[in-house]
């Protein structure tokens, strides 16, 4: 077997609504073979990996694998296990696995679950499948080979790139509050909300954390001032720039002191209760570093504590115990340190709640002093220290003693953080009792650090005592009871239309006054202002948006390419719009039939928030289905169907149960609930719709209208936004017409059957009959897709020029206009079709072979070349002719007469009076 490639799906995909990766798998001499195929493998495989015994399957009980491989089954569904398996092994919990035929008969797609937050550019599942494939083929030839070593490496990757316990506590808290949360490339930087409500989170650091908290924290000699100014015990002492300075501080303060670095964090070069010259001397040379200075300060005997504060409230303490192993009177102390070691909960750095012990130089120097080495064997009941220091970075342990502070003791703390300006911070302190008032006598107690970024793992698992929900009480201060983490999120899918309704949708909530972003096929656009050019309509650019922190709602256009290749960039959407699945990216990504394309854009259909809205077209029967779908089911949203007009049984159905629905009747857009009509235009008012000869761009606008009212965006703002939807500034490359010389020149980006038909349609109703065509086609999409596009373009066109894009897509020169020729000829034997080199040559060639007067239909691919083209030519943009604005607008809506003719009323916005809507 051989391994292809692999890519991941970092949002909700088809597959799972978390992230997923799939690996391509070829089988090679495998293909066909099952595990009955050859004997002794299953058990060669699972004595080698005793967990796949428990492994469901499909059985959906323990065992079902091992029944599967005695049934027989494939290679790559014995692979998808094995992953899973090693994947367990590490640590890296995950638990869905498909495998799935794909390309050739050899091949298969295993799509595996990743963590949530495992980094986008992670080598640890590729690491894995590898590992498997290399387990499965030396169980066939022999007794599987040992992986312990394979293991240790991934697991020291995985380990070493995923998020820290706090981070990842904060990440958990923030779902369970149903805030987004988006880890940012591989650090443990979290991205929180959407839009306008997004914050950020770094460990246990906020973006409304103070800069000026964060240095006064980190400076432990402007710390201590800071808090002694503000009458907040602190131990005395001063900073130290020679061991000669510090030792004059030892003997002003006396013993015992504690030194330790001016800013230094974790305990790291902290020496505490030091009496002697010597002591101090070679503690100075420990902890000055590169500063050449130290702090001296007077030693507070009594416990330790951490104060967890947030928001001006105590959430958590806990009492620290330093790092220490208690003899059983035959250990040495170096067994009792391994034993301890063995805990799961101990690992090294911050990924586990606990860390692992030491016998470093600072260790055995303390050991050494309490008359013990790592072979000696401590008393049965002996406490031998390991660490002074009590923290959890050098192997301490926590108690949680929340419920035992003194109210005293808490606004001590409440003040200290104040006092340095923190909005989160952990309180080191030492005092006889947190149970009991601080002692008011000098040196008796005092706060020896504000710790800015606090760990918070000694107060989410505790060696002993009850876990906080700190990271919980982090989130609440930055997103309080009734405060929104998200904004609006419209998602727009479809074969066709998709551009238009998204950019009919964010002008309407532009001019409802919503600082909107949008994504789509030509950039990303905020505000009505492009700020990234590009194929915008997949995850990527979603996120782009979803980060805009002016962002006030999002309309996404998202494609087939992205879900396909790296799922959605949101979790859910408020609205989801499905403009119509038809005959199009047939061939690519495995996709062969509309079936295929209906399952890939069901995902937009299917993650809609619960209860939220879903538009659906009425007159396509496979975007109607979607409705029927157990995920869709499941949400519950209030569906909302369009169509060309109530007739569409689908739609008509809807109204009668008492849905809402979206149709032209009588020439006006009209809105119904049930039985009662609102009238939101004429038809004929729709910029860009050529007096509503485009059919399809009508259909786009109920689309678009159908999910702004679902925002409650009102029908006179609906209104103005269609009229003022200039195709030109407002929806460039679609439908947009150029006069050049005497012709007029429609410039669209119709590239499938469904698509050409409607413009085809246009042209014939606006210019009473064909014209010319100047044409490209994607050359990604398979032979038969080329032929039946072509085919559309002869029932409007008898005269065709034919050019290739300069991105063939991997086709050979000339290959597509034989395809395109060949379709056109298929459908109209008598057509004339003329070859052209290039987009210049094919526009100058249509041009010279339209009578004067006549239309010439450019469908292009990239559209900046058309354009910069066209302003050569000196070519002029047409505003499509409409009547004048009608100065009807609706103010109520009644009960619509028997047989659904509307019986609506309309009020002149200028005289109030009364229009029956049956004139």
């Amino acid at each position: 077997m051989r391994l292809d490639h692999v890519r991941r799906l970092s949002g909700p995909n088809v597959y799972l609504a978390r992230p997923v990766a799939i690996a391509r798998l070829d089988l090679q001499g495998l293909t066909g073979h099952e595990t009955t195929d050859h004997p002794g493998f299953a058990e060669r495989l699972v004595d080698a990996l005793p967990g796949l015994r428990t492994h469901h399957c499909s059985a959906g009980r323990p065992g079902g694998l091992l029944a599967a491989m005695a049934r027989g089954t494939y290679f790559g569904h014995v692979t998808e296990h094995v992953t899973l398996e090693l994947s367990g092994l590490i640590g890296r919990e995950v638990f869905f696995g498909r495998t799935v035929r794909a390309g050739g008969p050899s091949e298969y797609d295993v799509i595996l679950e990743c963590p949530r937050d495992e980094p986008s550019g992670s080598a640890v599942v590729e690491m894995l499948i590898a590992l498997a494939l290399r387990t499965v083929t030396g169980a066939l030839a022999g007794p599987a080979p040992d992986v312990s070593a394979d293991l240790a490496r991934i697991r020291a990757a995985h380990e070493g790139e995923r998020l820290g316990v706090s981070t990842a506590a904060l990440a958990r808290a923030a779902r369970r509050r149903d805030v987004p949360v988006r880890r940012v490339g591989a650090l443990n930087l979290l991205r929180l909300g959407y839009g306008r409500h997004r914050r950020t989170v770094w460990a246990a650091m906020t973006d409304g954390t103070s800069a000026i908290g964060m240095e006064v924290a980190g400076d432990k000699r402007l710390a201590h001032r800071v808090l002694a100014d503000a009458g907040v015990p602190v131990p005395e002492g001063r900073v130290a720039a020679s061991p000669a300075e510090a030792l004059a501080v030892l003997r002003d303060i006396g013993g015992p002191v504690v030194v330790k670095p001016l800013s230094g964090h974790q305990g790291e070069g902290v020496h505490i209760e030091l009496t002697e010259p010597a002591e101090v001397v070679a503690a100075f040379a420990s902890a000055a570093g590169d500063e050449g200075e130290v702090l001296v300060e007077s030693y507070i005997p009594g416990r330790d504590y951490r104060v967890l504060v947030v928001g001006g409230r105590v959430v958590a303490a806990a009492e620290l115990t330093a790092a220490c192993v208690t003899g059983d009177g035959s250990s040495t102390v170096a067994a009792l340190v391994a034993r301890v070691n063995a805990d799961p909960a101990r690992g090294t750095g911050h990924d586990r709640p606990l860390t692992r012990l030491a016998l470093g130089p600072t260790e055995l120097g303390l050991l050494a002093r309490q008359g013990h080495g790592p072979a000696s064997v401590p008393a049965d009941g002996e406490r031998v220290w390991l660490r002074r220091n009590a923290n959890l970075s050098t192997g301490g342990t926590s108690r949680d003693v929340t419920d035992e502070t003194h109210p005293e003791v808490a606004e001590l703390c409440v003040r200290a953080a104040a006092t340095v300006g923190m909005d989160v911070c952990g309180i080191d302190l030492r005092l006889p009792d947190i149970a009991s008032p601080p002692p008011a006598d000098r040196g008796a107690a005092g706060i020896l650090e504000v710790n800015a970024a606090p760990g918070l793992r000694m107060h989410l698992a505790p060696h002993e005592g009850v876990g906080r929900d700190v990271a919980g009480d982090i989130i609440d201060l930055m997103y309080p009871a009734g405060t929104p983490s998200r904004v609006p999120i419209v998602s727009v899918t479809g074969t066709n239309g998709k551009t238009t309704t998204v950019r009919m949708i964010a002008h309407m909530l532009e001019l409802d006054g919503r600082r909107t972003g949008m994504t789509s096929t030509e950039g990303v656009y905020v505000g009505g202002r492009l700020v990234h050019l590009s194929d915008a309509s997949g995850p990527r650019s979603a996120e782009m948006v979803l980060g805009d922190r002016s962002v006030d709602a999002a309309v996404l256009e998202t494609a087939r390419g992205g879900i396909v290749r790296r799922g959605l960039g949101y979790d859910r959407a408020d609205v989801a719009v499905v403009t119509n699945v038809t005959r199009d990216h047939l061939g690519m990504d495995d996709t062969e039939t509309v079936d295929d394309l209906a399952e890939i854009k069901a995902l937009v259909a299917e993650e809609v928030r619960p209860g939220g809205h879903l538009v659906l077209n009425a007159a396509d029967p496979a975007t109607a289905r979607l409705a029927e779908r157990p995920v869709v089911r499941e949400r519950a949203p209030e569906l909302r169907y369009f169509a060309p007009s109530a007739d569409a049984p689908v739609l008509a159905g809807h109204l009668r149960d008492g849905g809402v629905g979206y149709y032209a009747e009588h020439g006006w857009l009209t809105e119904a609930h049930g039985d009662r009509r609102t009238r939101v235009l004429p038809v004929e008012d729709i910029a860009g719709s050529f007096g509503g000869h485009a059919a399809h761009v009508v259909a786009d606008a109920l689309a678009a209208v159908a999910a702004v009212r679902a925002l409650d965006v009102p029908v006179d703002v609906v209104a103005r936004a269609l009229r003022t939807f200039d195709p030109h500034t407002r929806n460039p490359g679609r439908g947009c017409v150029y006069q050049v010389g005497e012709n007029p020149v429609l410039v669209d980006y119709a590239h499938n059957p469904a698509a050409v038909a409607a413009v085809g349609a246009l042209v014939a109703r606006r210019w009473r009959g064909g014209g010319v065509a100047a044409v490209t086609l994607p050359g990604d999409r398979s032979d038969e897709l080329v032929g039946e596009t072509a085919r559309a373009l002869a029932a409007t066109f008898g005269r065709v020029v034919v050019y290739e894009d300069e991105d063939l897509r991997g086709r050979r020169s000339g290959e597509m206009t034989r395809l395109i020729v060949q379709g056109l000829r298929e459908a109209r034997p008598d057509v004339r079709a003329h070859p052209a080199g290039d987009l210049k040559g094919a526009v100058a060639s249509a041009l010279d072979i339209a009578a004067p007067g006549e239309p010439v239909l450019l469908l292009y691919e990239k559209l900046q070349p058309v354009l910069e083209l066209l302003e050569t030519l000196g070519a002029e943009p047409v505003v499509p002719e409409s009547p004048a604005p009608s100065d009807a607008v609706p103010s109520e809506a009644v009960p619509s007469e028997a047989g659904g003719r509307s019986s609506s009323t309309v009020t002149d916005s200028s005289a109030s009076t009364t229009i029956p809507s049956s004139q």
